[in-house]
């Protein structure tokens, strides 16, 4: 424990919630330099985000959060902020991760209110508060997969499959920037949607890499989550319900059928792109815990892949490079019934 980090937190604490008898209790971490605490003070309770400045830096966190509130988007309210020394004292969204309420009878409700949230967000003017998810962006997320999945496998590709890999990632991300530019979260899944006690609407967290990008990016990270996997038939019936809730200018020129190619090219590129992130975690920052989830992303690959004729060489590619040695390093993914 880093006592003098401590100590600052229950100095500021102290003067912010202007009384010293809280307690605080430090929740299990994630993949950064971030930590949470929850603070109990009088039966009410509040989150502290403890980013160390020069670890970690929460101004886009705070900027991203403020300009959310202000549009009407359920995330956390900002209590009161340090940027000096990275403390944020934040609205307790609870313990209720959505990814933890699924179930075949619920799922529908679920995701339906996750679909209106996320139009709402789509609807908002935000070219001037986030960046591009640029072409070079787009590649560069899939290369995690030539420069950390292929070695981790001990695959290096021939001067011939580096360009069916290439001319694969060029055609994924040329689509992604074909669709409707709007605001992206980046990180739409279940586990980063929670229950609110007494309210409709699911708080949003983990925004802060929110970019403008394809409008179909979001609805594949839930509906195609890496942590928890549907029936196909059942994820391309909620892509008809996302869609008939889309604007009717984005539906201009714009079939059921293009919508849903347009869905499944981008949950190609997400896939590619987490694979690398996975074993990157795992390579290079001693993190484990994903490597289970590795089977259930490239199965989605494979299985999102079919059918689309622009993909076919470099489906051959994993097929028969790169599937024999990964199920021998990573196992395989049975499929629910």
């Amino acid at each position: 424990m880093n006592t003098q980090r401590e100590q600052l937190i229950y100095t500021w604490l102290t003067s912010v919630l202007e009384n010293d008898q809280f307690k605080i209790a430090f929740l299990a971490g994630d993949a950064s330099f971030r930590r949470y605490a929850r603070i109990e003070l009088q039966n009410k309770t509040y989150m502290l985000m403890d980013a160390p400045p020069e670890k970690e830096d929460c101004v886009p966190f705070v900027t991203i959060d403020e300009f959310f509130a202000g549009h009407g988007v359920r995330v956390p309210q900002i209590i009161a902020k340090d940027l000096t020394q990275g403390f944020l004292l934040l609205e307790d969204f609870g313990d209720v991760l959505l990814s933890t309420l699924l179930t075949d009878e619920t799922v529908d409700k679920y995701y339906e209110q996750s679909f209106k949230q996320l139009i709402q967000l789509q609807s908002i003017e935000g070219a001037s508060q986030f960046p591009a998810y640029s072409y070079e962006k787009l590649m560069s997320e899939m290369q995690l997969l030539t420069d950390w999945m292929l070695p981790s496998l001990a695959i290096e590709p021939t001067v011939e499959q580096k360009k069916t890999i290439n001319d694969a990632f060029d055609f994924l991300a040329r689509a992604a920037l074909a669709q409707p530019q709007v605001i992206v979260h980046r990180d739409f899944h279940s586990r980063n949607l929670m229950k609110i006690t007494n309210e409709q609407e699911l708080g949003v967290i983990d925004f802060q890499d929110a970019v403008i990008g394809a409008d179909t990016y979001d609805l594949i990270s839930i509906t195609r989550d890496a942590y928890v996997q549907w029936n196909a038939e059942r994820v391309y019936q909620w892509f008809k319900v996302f869609y008939d809730l889309l604007p009717e200018s984005t539906k201009q020129n714009r079939s059921f059928d293009q919508f849903k190619r347009d869905a499944d090219l981008m949950a190609i590129q997400r896939h590619i792109k987490i694979l690398g992130i996975f074993v990157r975690l795992f390579e290079r920052d001693g993190k484990s815990g994903y490597l289970k989830d590795l089977p259930r992303v490239m199965w989605y690959l494979l299985e999102e892949s079919r059918g689309y004729a622009e993909l076919e060489e470099f489906m051959v590619f994993m097929n028969n490079i790169v599937m024999p040695k990964f199920i021998e390093k990573y196992g395989s993914y049975e499929v629910a019934a």
